[in-house]
């Protein structure tokens, strides 16, 4: 019995054993073929971005002459428009042989110029010196007129004339050729401010608040109830009013002025007063005349042609009735 577990056990020690070794050999075997997998990969990548980038690198040196090219032909066109501009321009833009007539010519027109201006400034300051003469002569002559009165006799000999010099002063002989100033004359009130202004032709119309006086004395006052005469005058030189053809122009319509009229009229309305027959007022005097309603009324727009044309004053009637 012994004998037999002995060989159990044995047996089981080997196959554990045989199991192990046959796991080690496998898990070699797969990570070496693993691991040149892997190198294989990375070989194979590192040959693919090897071809793209030189592949790439093409490219960019080939954008890279291209630009370079083109800057170098860009570089040559310039410098080739550059020197033909300035040639096309010195030669028939700016000449230098035109330029330099010109500026001859400017410099011969600025000499001519200065040489009329300082003539004109010669003859400014001769006139000024001679208005300064001018001026100062006339105030000789006025201190000469008005110091006339100083002028040296045969028997008083004055400052200017005095013994003791041998030739008299210029002042003195200005003295003789003048005239002594005159006085002036004193200005006297006129008489006519309390007289109508230009009563009879009415030149400026008088202010109507304003009572102007009387007229001279020599016109007669007409007898009976006549108006003021200052309200007569106002009223004969009032403005004018114009008629509708006149006020208006000919190429405006005549519904147009008529409208206008009108909105004058709604805006000074004149009230009728009550119309007091005095044929028939003493027989009754409790019935008085009413007007129609359609006519006309105290707060009803008036029809057209119902305004006045001449003026009424109530207050300076003879009599109530």
């Amino acid at each position: 019995f012994y004998i037999f577990r002995s060989i159990d056990e044995d047996r089981k020690i080997k196959y554990r054993a045989a199991v192990k070794i046959q796991s080690w050999f496998r898990g070699c075997r797969v990570r070496a073929y693993l691991r040149h997998l892997n190198e294989m990969v990375i070989l194979i990548q590192k040959w693919w971005r090897g071809y793209r980038c030189r592949k790439h690198f093409r490219k960019m040196v080939e954008t890279a002459y291209f630009i370079m090219k083109m800057n170098f032909y860009n570089e040559m066109a310039v410098r080739i428009q550059k020197r033909w501009r300035g040639y096309y321009v010195r030669k028939y833009i700016h000449n230098y042989y035109a330029l330099k007539k010109y500026l001859q010519a400017v410099s011969v027109n600025n000499a001519f110029v200065r040489s009329q201006l300082q003539e004109k400034k010669k003859m400014k300051e001769n006139e000024e010196k001679m208005k300064d003469l001018e001026k100062k002569e006339k105030e000789k002559k006025y201190q000469a007129r008005k110091m006339h009165y100083l002028l040296s006799t045969e028997q008083i000999k004055k400052k200017n004339n005095s013994p003791f010099r041998k030739s008299p002063d210029p002042m003195e002989l200005k003295k003789k050729n003048s005239k002594p100033l005159s006085h002036r004359k004193k200005q006297v009130k006129s008489k006519k401010k309390n007289e109508l202004y230009d009563w009879p032709t009415c030149k400026k119309p008088p202010a109507k608040k304003k009572k102007l006086p009387l007229p001279p004395i020599g016109r007669q006052k007409p007898q009976g109830p006549f108006r003021d005469t200052t309200e007569v005058l106002w009223q004969r030189c009032k403005p004018l009013e114009p008629t509708l053809r006149v006020a208006e122009s000919i190429n405006s319509p005549l519904e147009k002025a008529r409208e206008g009229i009108k909105r004058e009229e709604w805006r000074n309305p004149i009230h009728d007063n009550e119309f007091l027959p005095f044929s028939s007022y003493h027989k009754n005097e409790t019935e008085k005349y009413e007007p129609k309603k359609k006519k006309s009324g105290k707060y009803v727009q008036e029809a057209y042609g119902t305004k006045q044309k001449k003026k009424i004053y109530p207050k300076k009637w003879i009599a109530d009735k």
